[in-house]
C-alpha cells in the first residue's frame, strides 16, 4: 500500500498505537476533528497516562499528509511555534517527546499537541480587536527575527501558475477562457508589485477560524492563533487580509481598532495594503487547484460534490473578474 493510501485509510489503531508508542496509555476512545489537509484527532488518556493531570486527560494528534511538506519544513514550522511560545506569544506549539516534535509510526509522520479550550470568537468590542491587533504585531516582530528556509515564498510562482496549470483540466470549459484571463490580470499584477526581499515569516492563514478565544479562570478573554500548517514567507498583508474578512467585511472602526493595537507593537505597513485584491485573488485560485490536487483522497469528492458544477466555476470566475478588474 502506497504511502497516500495508508493515510487516506487511516485507522484507529494506527492513531492509537502511534501516540502509545510515545509512552502515553490512551482509553481507546478518540473523536477526528475537522481538518482537511492533514488528520487531526482528539485522543482521551487514561488517568494512570504519563502527563494525565498535565493533559488534561487529552492530547491532540495531527497525522500529517504524506508528501506535502518535507521534514525540514515540518521542523521549521515546529521551530517557529516554539520561538513564539518562548517569546510569550499564546499559541498551541507541538510537545516535544524524546527531544523531538515529529515522531513517525506506520511511515506516517505525526506530531502531539495539548489540548486547549478555546472558541471561534463571533462579535468582537473594539477592545478586544486592539488585543488581537497586539496579538497580530507580537508574531509578526517574532517572524521578522528569523526565516524559513524550506517552506515556500506566497508568490504566483509558488502558489498561482502551478495551481492555474491543475485548474485548466478540470474547470467548466464554457468559462475556462475568462477564468484564465482573469487569474492571469491578478498574477501578473502580484509579480510586479509583491517584494519578496520584505517577506518575513507569517501565519499565512490567518483567518478567524484560526483564532480562538480562552475564558481564564479570572474571567479574562485571551486570544491565540492556531494551525502555522500554512506559515510561509510572505507580506504582512497576507494575515491582514484575512483578519479583515470573514462573513462580512469588518466595518472601519473595527478595523482601526485592530489596528490601533499594531501600531503600540510595530508598524503598520500600510504600503502592503493595496496588495489586498490581489493576494485574495491568489487565494481563490490556489484553493481551487488544492481542490484539484487533492481530488484523489476519497474525501474530497464527499467535501466538495459541486467542484466540477457549471455553477462553480462560473462563481468562480465572477470573484475573480471582480478582482481584476480593481487592480
Amino acid at each position: 500500500m502506497s504511502l497516500d493510501q495508508s493515510f487516506y485509510k487511516l485507522t484507529p489503531d494506527v492513531v492509537l498505537e502511534g501516540i502509545e508508542s510515545c509512552g502515553y496509555t490512551t482509553t481507546g476512545e478518540y473523536l477526528q476533528l475537522n481538518s482537511y489537509e492533514n488528520r487531526v484527532f482528539d485522543v482521551f488518556l487514561e488517568t494512570t497516562s504519563k502527563d494525565y493531570d498535565a493533559l488534561g486527560g487529552h492530547i491532540i494528534t495531527k497525522f500529517y499528509r504524506p508528501n506535502r511538506w518535507s521534514l525540514k519544513a515540518l521542523h521549521e514550522e515546529h521551530f517557529f511555534e516554539q520561538e513564539l511560545k518562548h517569546q510569550g506569544i499564546p499559541v498551541i506549539a507541538p510537545i516535544e517527546v524524546g527531544g523531538k516534535t515529529l515522531s513517525s509510526y506506520s511511515d506516517l509522520n505525526f506530531s502531539i499537541f495539548e489540548k486547549c479550550f478555546g472558541r471561534m470568537p463571533q462579535e468582537l468590542t473594539p477592545e478586544q480587536l486592539k488585543q488581537v491587533g497586539g496579538l497580530l504585531a507580537r508574531l509578526h516582530n517574532c517572524g521578522s527575527q528569523n526565516e524559513f528556509r524550506s517552506r515556500p515564498d506566497l508568490t504566483p510562482e509558488e502558489f498561482g501558475w502551478p495551481a492555474l496549470d491543475r485548474i485548466e483540466a478540470v474547470a467548466a470549459p464554457e468559462v475556462w477562457s475568462r477564468y484564465e484571463k482573469a487569474a492571469e490580470t491578478i498574477l501578473y499584477w502580484l509579480e510586479d508589485h509583491l517584494e519578496p526581499d520584505e517577506f518575513i515569516r507569517i501565519h499565512g492563514d490567518c483567518h478567524r477560524g484560526n483564532l480562538l478565544q480562552l475564558d481564564t479562570a479570572e474571567g479574562d478573554r485571551d486570544f491565540f492563533f492556531v494551525d502555522f500548517d500554512d506559515s510561509v514567507m510572505g507580506p504582512e498583508a497576507q494575515d491582514f487580509w484575512m483578519l479583515f474578512s470573514g462573513d462580512q467585511e469588518m466595518a472601519d472602526e473595527e478595523k482601526q481598532a485592530l489596528l490601533a493595537g499594531y501600531d503600540e507593537l510595530r508598524e503598520i505597513p500600510e504600503s502592503q495594503f493595496d496588495l489586498f485584491p490581489g493576494l485574495r485573488g491568489l487565494r481563490i485560485i490556489h484553493y481551487a487547484g488544492w481542490i484539484a490536487k487533492r481530488w484523489a483522497d476519497p474525501s474530497f469528492p464527499k467535501l466538495f460534490p459541486q467542484f466540477h458544477d457549471y455553477t462553480y466555476w462560473a462563481e468562480e470566475v465572477e470573484a475573480l473578474e471582480r478582482i481584476a478588474w480593481s487592480l
